[in-house]
């Protein structure tokens, strides 16, 4: 939670940023704090308050308190650290772990915001689901095809542009389009999103909120996973995308119901008996 609230500061007002920034220096003190109490402490309005509150995903303050308590217990922090080539092969372990730990917490914080049910809604009654990546995120591409074509829904991966925006060019209504970038950066990314939306298909963005893919997308799960740029550590985001899509292959698999559960036992049937 507080990571969403830091990386909300730029798009607030200026009442609704000192309520960040008060929130952020005192978080322990707004769990066990009412409504009356933070804006008193902020010297801003009790409507403020609670527009803040919305304007970072939350349905209001009580929810804000839960996950300020949720983020607070997490027993260990994971500072984000570069690896260095001075760095001893025990060091830069450590630090790839610590970072892919932080990553999915990042994640997890964010998810009350994120519209998994939407998402799932419009994928059980997808003709088909894509799945679109490049570079890291074609490989989890390629995974989330892997688990979601056993719930009984066609699926595709695309992992080069050309196909993305072929796709997207000739979607349908029913059709549902994962696109998946770290920065959103890639401007054939929006252009796939503004295609198939044109088209009536429901646009999937795992993204940058901050980006232009973000603006184009159905519905936007926001990922802004601090990221290791240097050349040595494997990109956390690709992790945190994974977790996601397998929250939401479970989400979807328990809203289809017995139908799911029987297509999972009986694809798995089938591995045993090529293997025995």
């Amino acid at each position: 939670m507080l990571a969403v609230i830091r990386h909300s500061l730029s798009d607030l007002s200026p009442a609704e940023k000192r309520v960040a920034q008060w929130i952020l220096a005192h978080p322990k003190e707004t769990v066990g704090a009412t409504l009356a109490q933070v804006s008193k402490e902020c010297g801003t309005s009790e409507p403020t308050v609670v527009r803040f509150c919305r304007r970072v995903g939350l349905g209001g303050f009580r929810e804000l308190g839960i996950r300020l308590a949720e983020s607070l217990s997490s027993p260990v922090s994971y500072a984000h650290r570069d690896v260095s080539p001075d760095d001893s092969s025990a060091d830069a372990i450590l630090k790839v772990m610590d970072a892919s730990i932080q990553s999915l917490i990042d994640m997890r914080s964010q998810l009350s915001a994120m519209p998994v049910d939407d998402a799932v809604t419009a994928m059980s009654s997808a003709r088909q689901i894509a799945f679109a990546g490049l570079g890291a995120s074609g490989h989890v591409a390629r995974d989330a095809c892997h688990k979601f074509f056993r719930l009984g829904v066609p699926c595709s991966s695309l992992i080069d542009t050309p196909m993305i925006l072929q796709f997207a060019s000739i979607a349908e209504p029913d059709d549902v389009l994962v696109l998946l970038s770290h920065t959103g950066r890639w401007a054939e990314f929006a252009r796939a999103a503004e295609l198939a939306g044109s088209r009536g298909a429901t646009v999937i963005a795992i993204t940058n909120p901050d980006s232009d893919l973000a603006t184009k997308a159905t519905l936007l799960f926001p990922c802004q996973v601090i990221e290791d740029t240097s050349v040595y550590t494997p990109m956390s985001s690709r992790l945190a995308q994974l977790a996601l899509l397998d929250a939401i292959h479970v989400a979807l698999a328990l809203a289809s119901g017995e139908q799911a559960a029987d297509r999972l036992r009986k694809s798995k049937a089938a591995l045993l008996q090529a293997t025995s």
